[in-house]
C-alpha cells in the first residue's frame, strides 16, 4: 500500500514577493472585539494588496487605545508614538525629513478632537502626504470611557449619563480646512474600509478617514451611538466602492451613468457605484450638505465624501530639493559663516 505525501501548500506572495506574515505586527492586547483591531488587519490586508514595502512606510500615533494599534501591524515599519494630541507636528517633521516614505497615523476621537485638535487643524490645511486615521469610538477608552468631543447629542454613557454637549464632525472640519481625500467608514465594514484604505494609499496628499469603532468596554451598550448595533442600523452608504489600482488592468462591468470615476493622483481610479444619489465626490458643497443632512437624521454617512486628487501637497509647495532632507551633507543644509556675517551685518 502507498501512500502520497501531500504537497505543501503554496504560501500566497504579492506583487513584490513579500508573503502577509510579512505585514503584520505583534499580538493585540486591546479588549477581544474591538473595533481597533479590525482596522489593524485592514491596514495589513490593504498594504499587502498594494505591494508596498513596508521599510517605506513610519507609522505614527498620539496617545490612547489607537495609540497602541501601529504595534499590531507593518512590524517592520518605523515607529513612533508622540506626546498626546501632538501625532500632526512630529508626522509633519518625518515627512518633510523624507517625502520618499509613506507616512500613516492612527489617532482617537479624543486625541484628535480635544488635546490635538488644534494641531489636526493644521495639517488637514496644508495637505501634507499622510494617511490619518480617527478610530472613533465617541469615548475615552483609556480612562474608562468618558464621553470625547465626537460623542453624539444625547448619547448615554453605561452610568445612565446623558451627553448634552453638540459633536464635533472630522469629517466636516477636514473638507473645510483643505484636506483632498476624506471618507468614513465602520470597522465592522470589511470591503468597504478596505477598499478606502487602498484608494488612500494611491492618494498624493492628506487622506483624512474617520472609522466608527466601537469600544466593546465601554461604548457598546443601548443608549450609545457607536455601538455596533447603532453603527449597523444607521450606517448610510453613498455608494458601492471599489478601487483598481494603477499595477492592475481596469474592467469594471457597469450601465453607463451608473458609476462615478474619479482619477487619482498617481493615475489609479476610484469607481463610485451609484445607488439612490446622484453623488459627485469632487464637490465640496454636496460633501458637506450630504454630512448634514445624514446628522440631522442621527445617521452617518460612509464612504469616499470628498476627493480633490489636483491639488498641490504641502511638499509640493515648499518646493524642496528632490533628495530626501534628511540624507543631505551638513554642508548643503548649513549655511556658511560667511552667509551668517552677513546676516548678522544687515541687523546691525
Amino acid at each position: 500500500m502507498s501512500t502520497t505525501t501531500p504537497s505543501p501548500r503554496k504560501k500566497k506572495i504579492n506583487r513584490i514577493g513579500l508573503e502577509v506574515q510579512t505585514y503584520r505586527g505583534g499580538k493585540t492586547t486591546l479588549c477581544a472585539g474591538c473595533g481597533h483591531n479590525a482596522i489593524s488587519e485592514r491596514i495589513v490586508d490593504a498594504f499587502f494588496d498594494m505591494g508596498v514595502d513596508p521599510s517605506s512606510v513610519i507609522k505614527l500615533s498620539g496617545i490612547g487605545c489607537s495609540s497602541k494599534s501601529p504595534a499590531y501591524f507593518l512590524g517592520g515599519s518605523h515607529g513612533f508614538n508622540a506626546v498626546h494630541g501632538r501625532m500632526p507636528s512630529v508626522g509633519t517633521g518625518a515627512v518633510m525629513a523624507n517625502k520618499k516614505m509613506i507616512a500613516i497615523g492612527t489617532s482617537g476621537d479624543g486625541d484628535t478632537g480635544a488635546i490635538g485638535v488644534g494641531q489636526f487643524v493644521h495639517m488637514m490645511r496644508r495637505n501634507l502626504p499622510f494617511i490619518y486615521i480617527i478610530e472613533d469610538n465617541g469615548c475615552y477608552g483609556l480612562t474608562k470611557g468618558q464621553f470625547s468631543p465626537t460623542a453624539d447629542l444625547g448619547s448615554k454613557l453605561k452610568t445612565g449619563v446623558m451627553n448634552d454637549l453638540p459633536p464635533i464632525d472630522t469629517c466636516a472640519l477636514a473638507i473645510e480646512l483643505g484636506a483632498t481625500f476624506v471618507a468614513r467608514s465602520f470597522s465592522g465594514d470589511k470591503k468597504q474600509l478596505l477598499t478606502i484604505l487602498k484608494a488612500a494609499l494611491s492618494h498624493r496628499g492628506t487622506a483624512m478617514i474617520d472609522v466608527i469603532s466601537p469600544c466593546v468596554t465601554f461604548n457598546d451598550h443601548e443608549g450609545s451611538t457607536k455601538s455596533y448595533a447603532y453603527a449597523r442600523e444607521h450606517d448610510e452608504p453613498l455608494g458601492e466602492i471599489d478601487f483598481v489600482p494603477y499595477f492592475e488592468d481596469i474592467e469594471v462591468d457597469y450601465e453607463p451613468g451608473a458609476t462615478q470615476e474619479v482619477p487619482l493622483h498617481d493615475g489609479s481610479k476610484i469607481l463610485l457605484k451609484k445607488l439612490d444619489e446622484n453623488y459627485d465626490p469632487t464637490d465640496r458643497l454636496q460633501s458637506l450638505r450630504i454630512l448634514h443632512e445624514t446628522a440631522r437624521r442621527d445617521e452617518f454617512a460612509t464612504g469616499i465624501l470628498y476627493v480633490e486628487p489636483g491639488k498641490d501637497d504641502f511638499i509640493e509647495l515648499l518646493n524642496l530639493v528632490e533628495e530626501p532632507l534628511a540624507s543631505l551633507p551638513a554642508d548643503r543644509v548649513r549655511p556658511p559663516r560667511k552667509a551668517f556675517e552677513e546676516m548678522m551685518e544687515n541687523l546691525r
